[in-house]
């Protein structure tokens, strides 16, 4: 049955082979800004260096008819994310600090606080912009099983690696074209190699934005991290957005907009001042659009004046990409409640989501630690080796998993328990490995290991307005492919290399 069994994998290669290919994979890499800058405590003011990102040296086996559903999802995942953005009342019953998370939740807390403020003094965003990831693995209950596609977590804020996971998918043909990868698998073939275009398409929702805004010679404002390493995969949609639409773009960290940048009365418009560094001799710029790269984690706050520089920009007539309330809409509490029919069929009525069924089985158990009393955790620690516990958080790092599961509860204050979830584990296929590819190896730095591998599917929803109009589309994939014996799945963070499927039948 098509879709049931994955190939083993990677196919036999020699020493000599795999020298090769380990040559043409990072020289191609460098070449073609497949990059990191190096780490350092400081990361120096202009870069002098870069190592090519972690890659896989061949790409990951996935089924065609699972990829092509995962690509299909993400349109209704694109217009569910935002009906819930747009639903304050049940924000602030599962996300606020009144009544939900944000009561024990210190951050998720803080940014819900951000957002009542601005309502309190009658501040409102009309349109919203969302840049998603939905991120999957495959599943497979038991041997013979048939295998499924369930949704590990969706991204609404800074959903990274859209640009370096296209560029690994060129490697990959690369590799193919050059070496054919010397006949070792009849599955690698171009045809099955699918293109991804997510440069382009991250960039066409970041430039509806700006016309939406209306003012063509407006900037559009990235919002970055201090000593950012994956300053080259923002880069890339910068240069899109220059070379395709003539929009140009500003990279500001909180710290440089806590002095640069200001809300003018009565328009709300955002402008930056940066004197002596812009074209024309000008004085500031207006800003159409804020993309948040950073301000996903409390480390992005290091102090209350760092939360009052988001509030400024927030309370700015520029789209935010995304708004305060589409980053609480992302918080894993929002994907627990979702699988409750009743709340799920609120956002899924009219006809609007188009296959609620794919959405619905895509879906792994979830509950919240704090139900039903005592019963959250009782069940927690009964079923401890077959879950992941989640908290409200982004990037990577934060999850607890099976045997520290029960110990992790006998410390976790009872009143902490709202804050996280319980999600039944995804069993990935066993049998597949790969060579993964870190700087600094040599040609001999190829490492065959068991892998699993995380697809993720980028799509874009411009919304609001007069009639909460929802303008989206799905827009290219990413593959994350991890050693077996790691839990987590942040590049950023370490954990993992990038991939790029190879379809089977």
């Amino acid at each position: 049955m098509a879709g049931q069994s994955l190939p083993q994998w990677p196919p036999e290669i020699t020493d000599e082979q795999r020298e090769a290919l380990t040559l043409r994979a990072t020289t191609y890499a460098l070449s073609h800004g497949l990059v990191y800058l190096p780490p350092a405590d400081v990361q120096p003011p202009v870069p002098t260096s870069a190592i090519h990102a972690p890659l896989a040296l061949f790409p990951s086996p996935f089924p065609r008819e699972h990829f092509e559903l995962a690509r299909r999802l993400q349109r209704d995942y694109n217009v569910l994310y935002a009906r819930i953005a747009m639903d304050e009342e049940f924000l602030d019953n599962v996300m606020g600090a009144e009544r939900g998370v944000g009561r024990v939740d210190e951050f998720t807390g803080q940014l819900w606080r951000l957002w009542k403020r601005l309502r309190d003094q009658g501040i409102s965003q009309t349109r919203h912009l969302g840049l998603f990831r939905s991120d999957y693995l495959l599943h497979k209950e038991g041997e013979d099983a048939p295998l499924e596609l369930k949704q590990v977590e969706f991204n609404t804020i800074s959903s990274s690696f859209g640009a370096l996971s296209q560029n690994v998918a060129k490697l990959h043909r690369h590799l193919l074209a050059t070496t054919e990868y010397y006949n070792t698998s009849p599955i690698l073939r171009l045809e099955n190699l699918p293109p991804n275009d997510t440069i382009s398409g991250l960039a066409e929702g970041l430039a509806a934005a700006h016309k939406a805004y209306g003012s063509p010679s407006a900037w559009i404002l990235f919002v970055v991290q201090d000593g950012e390493r994956n300053v080259f995969d923002q880069r890339w949609l910068e240069y899109e957005l220059i070379e395709k639409h003539s929009i140009r773009v500003i990279r500001q960290t909180f710290g440089q907009l806590a002095v640069s940048a200001e809300v003018v009365p009565v328009s709300r418009i955002l402008r930056l001042r940066l004197p002596g560094s812009l074209p024309r001799g000008a004085e500031s710029v207006e800003i159409s659009t804020v993309y948040f790269r950073a301000g996903y984690t409390p480390k992005d706050y290091p102090t209350a004046a760092h939360y009052e520089t988001r509030y400024l920009l927030e309370s700015s007539a520029a789209i935010k990409c995304p708004s305060l309330q589409l980053q609480l809409a992302g918080g894993k509490k929002v994907q627990q409640v979702l699988t409750t029919p009743s709340v799920f069929g609120r956002y899924a009525s009219g006809s609007v989501i188009g296959d609620t069924e794919g959405l619905r089985r895509s879906w792994m158990g979830m509950w919240g630690l704090d139900e039903g009393g005592l019963e959250g955790v009782r069940e927690a620690r009964d079923q401890a080796q077959n879950l992941v516990l989640k908290p409200q958080r982004e990037g990577g790092g934060n999850n607890v998993y099976k045997s520290d599961i029960p110990p992790f509860l006998d410390t976790l204050p009872a009143e902490e328990r709202e804050a996280w979830i319980a999600m039944e584990l995804i069993r990935t296929p066993g049998g597949l490995g790969n060579y993964l590819v870190r700087a600094g190896g040599g040609t001999a730095g190829a490492i065959k290991t068991e892998v699993v591998s995380e697809l993720g599917i980028f799509g874009w929803a411009l919304f609001g307005g007069p009639d909460g109009s929802v303008e989206e589309k799905e827009v290219g994939w990413l593959l994350r492919t991890k050693g077996k014996d790691s839990n987590e799945g942040g590049i950023a963070a370490g954990f993992s290399v990038l991939d790029s499927v190879v379809l089977v039948d």
